[in-house]
């Protein structure tokens, strides 16, 4: 009864500041309901896009991870698990189901202004052209796993992308780290970040037998999707302050040591193929800063614009890269 209660008097009061707020011509709030419910019926339509395989990289995501698992069973927890990514039950669906949640409550934000930034990103991620984009990261690496033998899709080869950006070669499933549906940066007792992989996801160390460290990492990674063009898109104000934290602590430490280090997004890696129009109009990640204050504000600047009709069409083609 006073759980009722309770809910009904919060309920009370947010519907009380939006009117003030109305009445002295803010209309962030109208704006954030309207953006909310925007999302929700996008995710809605993306779950059942999900479900009757109308997203063709989650299809492709199923395919190969079938391929794969029997000829690779040894590994096929691990290939199992990529392959929910294919479902709404996926850690990336399942993010999203999340944050939209989370968006009902003012309490998850600083202010009105990240409230709706966040809104203004869950409505674009939800889009099913840039979540079948999002896609291609698991994709690619269940194709990697595969030594070839299965091609990558919306991105150069592996050799190539390499070349191009004179990465290192961080293994079998590097495109997941930094992905927060995937794992996180901890810290060891030397001040040093590593990154920690979710549940079956740890089975990746297994692979390449080596921590992965977020310093060396940063320097060297090779493309993503995510870090190079999704990230603004796919990462929680939550999510993007844990990343803004391990750099500022990592620079500290190299600042002490009279040495220079530079964020992991000051620049984008060469990659990409095929993207959707949705992606390729995506912010650049040279415009982002170490604060996730003004991570958050420059897309939202980039992204203001009124409620757009986005394609839902998907990039075509399961090209090698050259």
């Amino acid at each position: 009864m006073f759980g009722k209660i309770s809910a009904i008097s919060r309920y009370l009061v947010t519907i009380t500041m939006v009117l003030l707020l109305s009445a002295c011509g803010d209309d962030r709030p109208e704006q954030i309901a309207k953006y909310q419910q925007l999302a929700q019926q996008r995710l809605s339509q993306l779950e059942s896009a999900l479900n009757q395989g109308e997203v063709r990289n989650a299809n492709l995501l199923t395919q190969y991870a079938q391929v794969l698992a029997a000829k690779q069973p040894d590994m096929a927890p691990l290939i199992n698990e990529l392959a929910k990514d294919a479902t709404s039950s996926g850690p990336m669906y399942s993010s999203l189901a999340r944050r939209v949640t989370e968006l009902s409550s003012s309490a998850n934000f600083i202010d009105l202004d990240q409230q709706l930034e966040e809104a203004q990103n869950l409505y674009q991620a939800a889009d099913m052209a840039l979540f079948n984009d999002m896609l291609s990261d698991p994709v690619n690496v269940i194709a990697d796993m595969s030594n070839g033998t299965l091609a990558r899709v919306n991105a150069m080869s592996r050799e190539a992308e390499i070349v191009a950006n004179g990465s290192e070669d961080f293994g079998a499933g590097s495109q997941l780290v930094g992905n927060p549906a995937y794992g996180s940066w901890q810290t060891n007792s030397s001040g040093i970040s590593f990154w920690e992989w979710y549940g079956m996801y740890a089975m990746f160390s297994n692979v390449f037998n080596r921590p992965i460290y977020y310093d060396s990492w940063s320097n060297r990674r090779g493309y993503s999707y995510y870090n190079d063009v999704g990230r603004y898109r796919y990462t929680s104000p939550k999510q993007a302050r844990a990343q803004d934290r391990v750099f500022d602590s990592t620079k500290k430490r190299f600042d002490s040591q009279g040495k220079r280090f530079s964020s992991p997004y000051a620049k984008n890696r060469t990659g990409s193929t095929s993207l959707s129009r949705q992606s390729t109009s995506s912010p650049s990640t040279k415009s982002a800063s170490a604060s996730s204050s003004k991570f958050r504000s420059n897309y939202a600047k980039s992204n203001s614009s009124s409620f757009r009709n986005s394609s839902t069409r998907t990039s075509r083609g399961t090209r090698r890269g050259k």
